[in-house]
């Protein structure tokens, strides 16, 4: 099949079935996958004019909904850090946005600045998870959602309640936002969040994830929020700043009409088909998995296509 604003051809059934594979890995770690989907419609079918962005932002919108619903379902959305993550992303995405079509528009460019950032945030992870001592595994942080299922059972049958799978909300102001998670309590800086979503908002429009697959590292790595409460609000805040991103796109369009910057809309949405199934997958095994290697499977992923784009950009 060939898709015209794309200028490819390729199989109706490709598109699903590789976003089906990504988005069940990654969104166990609050990703879309929409990163990973990026280089594959560059590297392999060949998809390097700018509108590969906002089509990769189609695919969020369609895929997204069905892991946010999962997480909401299960008592894990974090919804005043949603909200924070949203306000400081939104602006950011549409700077990110023009200056993809501004000052990004050739593909080897693009792939270089692709590849930094890539390489960055697996490296951190990296990094972090190394520095982290040997007693933090006690902590909700680092164990399995299904150990601390088990445990909450054992608690329950000895009349102990303190530790719920759900989250509560304790504190959300303009300073700080704290919840508790399984009997403990964690807290994050207000602006510190908000001033970190700009800068990740405004890499994200410019790479076309909305910023999720940024934000979601950070939130594990420097701010020590358990994994499981990260997710569902990083898809969410993804999801509202790809609609946005994909409105800004359009309207770009029409004062570049010499350059394709409109979605595929019909490529996007059989990404987000198989997002959409991928998602709500993962984000049902979840629990099953431990944090440690959701950690490290982003990490492993995000390094090697980092290096990939990096090394391509100099031969």
């Amino acid at each position: 099949m060939f898709f015209q604003t794309a200028g490819i051809e390729v199989s109706p059934f490709i598109p699903p079935l590789v976003a089906f594979v990504i988005s069940f890995c990654t969104s166990m770690g609050g990703v879309s996958g929409a990163f990973l989907l990026l280089p594959f419609q560059v590297s392999f079918l060949g998809y390097t004019n700018p509108s590969v962005s906002s089509t990769n932002q189609v695919f969020n919108i369609v895929a997204i909904p069905s892991g946010v619903y999962r997480f909401w379902k299960e008592g894990r959305m974090v919804w005043p850090l949603t909200a924070i993550i949203i306000a400081g992303t939104l602006p950011g995405v549409f700077i990110g946005a023009y200056v993809r079509i501004a000052y990004l528009p050739d593909p080897q460019n693009f792939q270089l600045f692709v590849g930094l950032i890539l390489l960055y945030m697996g490296v951190k992870m990296v990094i972090d998870r190394l520095r982290k001592p040997a007693d933090n595994d006690k902590s909700c942080v680092n164990k399995s959602f299904q150990e601390m299922q088990n445990k909450q059972k054992e608690d329950l049958d000895r009349g102990d309640e303190s530790k719920s799978l759900k989250v509560k909300v304790t504190h959300f102001s303009l300073k700080r936002l704290s919840y508790v998670f399984y009997g403990e309590t964690f807290s994050i800086s207000f602006w510190s969040l908000f001033t970190l979503s700009f800068i990740i908002g405004i890499v994200g429009g410019t790479y076309g994830i909305g910023g999720g697959a940024i934000i979601a590292p950070f939130l594990i790595t420097s701010f020590g929020l358990p994994v499981y409460t990260v997710a569902g609000p990083a898809l969410m805040g993804t999801f509202v700043t790809s609609v946005a991103g994909v409105a800004f796109y359009h309207i770009l369009a029409l004062f570049f009409p010499e350059m394709s910057i409109a979605p595929d809309w019909f490529l996007g949405f059989l990404f987000g088909i198989g997002g959409m199934v991928g998602i709500y997958c993962g984000a049902r095994c979840q629990k099953f998995v431990p944090s440690t290697a959701i950690k490290w499977m982003l990490a492993i992923i995000i390094i090697s296509i980092g290096i990939k784009y990096i090394y391509g950009f100099f031969i």
